[in-house]
């Protein structure tokens, strides 16, 4: 059973909210209406189509992009208007509140004006065509992941925006996002109250991974978990949470019956390291249970039993969101997942955690 097939009504009857939603840009002419001149003219001169590296993230006819049932019939690109995403989640679930995230490759661009051109389409856009017109929704902004500097304009210019409550970190960069270097930007976010939102996708200088190009998708795809664990080790290892304690992280596309694995290897190591970052005055799996929430998707479900074992693993009832992903495609069986937990846990899971989460 899969997540679409699955009656809203007949899995869940309380509130829900989706911590993970894709808004998808059809093309760089959408953004026009959202951008300098200047850019709308460099970008028609050169005929510049955007960034590339979107379809080798998100590969277009994947199911994993998208599923059949999320495809328009009338070949719209999947995701890409407010229309869509009411009628495939926001009515069907009833949903109260989704946080919706677009990623549109601009950490692959090296020229960096244009990256921050784009960024500020691309949230421009975000915000007048999707958060204004529906209260449901809240989203995350872009940021030029080259350029500190510009990360830190863009947030303190749309930061403030009631509907912007996160800023979209992808899980493959040029540098560990606990790197000093990104200090200024999350003073800046701490200021907004912002959300860390580390998601999959991303471009780096280097390959994909810690040694080298995979030669398949579905390699790169089941691998990638050690990329947001590299992440996590960054940062907290890097004594981010101790500059910025009112910092949050969340991991979104990502899964997480693999977090007891890191979180339990990274204590261990923590034991007998831990001399020479003494600023890590606590365990770090307790740090992460603090500052990181989880999306559910891919939910990567095994036999109940070991769901079961791995939700008691986890160590706190509020570490897990919902997200449907949309429109991506995971299988999902939420059924399943509801009866691995206590009871208690349900609701924090399916819209409470969120809620506090995103101060919705």
């Amino acid at each position: 059973m899969v997540l679409a097939e699955q009656e809203r009504q007949e899995l869940w009857t309380g509130t829900v909210v989706d911590c993970d939603v894709h808004a998808v840009v059809p093309g760089i002419s959408a953004l026009f209406p959202h951008m300098d001149q200047v850019w709308v003219s460099w970008v028609k001169e050169r005929e510049y189509p955007g960034p590339g590296h979107v379809a080798t993230v998100y590969p277009p006819a994947l199911s994993t992009t998208a599923r059949d049932e999320w495809r328009p019939e009338d070949g719209r690109t999947p995701a890409s208007e407010l229309g869509l995403l009411r009628e495939h989640v926001l009515d069907p679930w009833d949903v109260d509140h989704a946080i919706v995230n677009c990623y549109f490759g601009v950490d692959n661009l090296r020229h960096p004006d244009l990256a921050a051109a784009l960024a500020r389409g691309v949230n421009n856009w975000l915000i007048a065509e999707w958060l204004d017109p529906d209260p449901r929704l809240v989203g995350s902004m872009v940021v030029p992941a080259r350029d500190p500097a510009a990360m830190v304009r863009e947030i303190e210019r749309v930061g403030s925006h009631p509907s912007i409550r996160q800023v979209l970190f992808p899980v493959r960069n040029d540098r560990l996002w606990g790197d000093r270097i990104y200090h200024p930007v999350y003073e800046a976010m701490v200021k907004h109250d912002l959300v860390v939102g580390l998601h999959w996708g991303g471009t780096t200088d280097g390959p994909p991974s810690p040694t080298g190009y995979a030669s398949w998708f579905t390699e790169e795809y089941a691998a990638e978990w050690g990329n947001f664990g590299a992440h996590i080790a960054s940062i907290i290892s890097e004594g981010v949470f101790k500059l910025f304690p009112d910092l949050r992280v969340s991991v979104l596309e990502g899964g997480f019956t693999w977090v007891p694995v890191l979180g339990w290897r990274f204590n261990k190591e923590w034991k007998g390291l831990h001399r020479e970052t003494p600023w890590m005055d606590r365990a770090p799996y307790d740090v992460m249970r603090e500052h990181m929430r989880f999306s559910i998707a891919p939910a990567d479900q095994g036999p109940p039993a070991a769901m079961k074992e791995v939700i008691k693993w986890l160590g706190t009832e509020d570490i897990l969101m919902f997200a449907t992903d949309y429109p991506h495609g995971h299988n999902t069986d939420i059924s399943a997942l509801l009866s691995a937990m206590p009871e208690s846990m349900r609701p924090k899971m399916m819209s409470e955690t969120a809620r506090q989460w995103y101060r919705l």
